[in-house]
């Protein structure tokens, strides 16, 4: 006969833990300026293509477009730096909680949101970096959940070290490798 060792006790709703409580760690501080930096970039980049194209010798435009031209350039440059500054607030909400038994990360201006991810459930974790990343010393780790074929959630801008470092502490966690 086997033994009655199943237990489902209701937890009252006053009883869990809480999760606004968590000390989040902010992204590097050179994540942000990078991010800026790449915006701010790639919208000079195009005001003057505008700019070159309206005031270019090689052919004429088209009445339409010559009209338009002064006031789309406007709007580029007022859409890239709103866009520039909401992505640095964006950027100095995001962070990453580290506990024992689960990887969380925060992000989100007016839509929040917190991901967290057991570490007995972390298939595998990358790391990527592309060339800005890596000229900075910046990384992302990608974390795996097992059973899906994405990623649950990458945490961006970590110093290289420390991207290393959680790595390393999900790969050599003992309750995961007790499960290999």
């Amino acid at each position: 006969m086997p033994s009655d060792n199943f237990s489902n006790q209701p937890i009252p709703p006053d009883n869990l833990p809480n999760v606004s409580a968590q000390q989040f760690t902010p992204l590097s501080k050179v994540y942000v300026k990078v991010n800026l930096l790449c915006r701010l970039v790639f919208w000079l980049v195009l005001v003057s293509v505008l700019l070159v194209l309206y005031w270019q010798p090689w052919f004429s435009l088209p009445p339409e477009a010559a009209r338009y031209l002064p006031e789309l350039q406007l709007a580029a440059g007022i859409l890239g730096l709103l866009s520039s500054i909401y992505g640095v607030i964006a950027d100095k909400q995001k962070g990453y909680a580290i506990r024992e038994h689960d990887f969380s990360y925060r992000s989100g201006v007016l839509f929040k949101s917190v991901v967290s991810q057991p570490i007995l459930r972390i298939q595998h974790v990358e790391l990527k970096h592309g060339p800005i990343d890596r000229h900075f010393g910046l990384a992302n780790l990608e974390i795996f959940s097992a059973g899906g074929s994405m990623y649950t959630f990458s945490i961006p801008g970590l110093p290289e070290e420390k991207a290393l470092e959680m790595r390393s502490y999900v790969l050599t966690h003992g309750d995961i490798a007790a499960n290999d």
